[in-house]
């Protein structure tokens, strides 16, 4: 599964890219929040559907290093988690990821006309359940909050800082965010925590035996 979204990813960049329509795809198949507060926005336009963007978007890239970066890391982390998760439990991760970014980015900036693209909300979220599957540091219980709880909390603060870190650097100051989808990374990433152990247990449930 993670070689087949790689694949499809990177095909649609290259088509897009050597006809010259990449601009044109960010602008009807991108993520464009202000779509969901005013639905005439795009009437009698060919775009795609408003609530089938954040996975359209998905399919669009800036640039060899906007799709390179991306594709490396759905690589590194996807396959190993996709060993455990197996595919249907990893698409479901990666789908769940790429709307929960689009939510987040959506309420931070509901009124934004800037289309929004690229995977990187999609994959924030196999990056945070490969965080938690192979990260190698104990974490311990503190009064009636579990391990796996406080685990999830310090990832969850310590993605959120280097997302602002990052907006920061490259737009100057936290209320302008610049080209990078803070949010969005940081809402695909929180999806990712949130349904790691939901999807283990679709994984591993146990199955009735037959009786023969």
């Amino acid at each position: 599964m993670t070689s087949s979204i790689a694949a499809i990813t990177f095909a649609a960049f290259l088509i897009l890219l050597l006809s010259g329509q990449t601009d044109n795809a960010a602008v009807l198949g991108g993520f464009i929040a202000a779509r969901f507060g005013d639905p005439g926005l795009f009437a009698g336009v060919a775009a795609v559907p408003a609530w089938l963007t954040p996975l359209s978007c998905a399919l669009i890239h800036a640039g060899w290093l906007h799709i390179g970066f991306n594709l490396l890391m759905l690589i590194f982390c996807g396959r190993q988690v996709e060993q455990v998760l197996q595919k249907g439990a990893f698409l479901t991760l990666y789908i769940a990821g790429a709307y929960g970014a689009a939510a987040l980015q959506w309420a931070m900036q509901p009124d934004a006309l800037n289309p929004m693209i690229g995977a990187s909300g999609a994959i924030s979220a196999v990056i945070a359940t490969y965080a938690l599957l192979f990260s190698q540091q104990s974490v311990r219980s503190i009064g009636p909050f579990s391990a796996n709880l406080l685990r999830i909390l310090w990832l969850a603060a310590g993605w959120i800082v280097i997302q602002l870190m990052i907006g920061v650097a490259t737009a100057g100051g936290i209320g302008d965010l610049g080209q990078i989808a803070v949010a969005a990374h940081i809402g695909g990433f929180l999806v990712g925590l949130l349904l790691t152990r939901p999807l283990l247990w679709w994984r591993f449930r146990k199955r009735p035996q037959s009786l023969i």
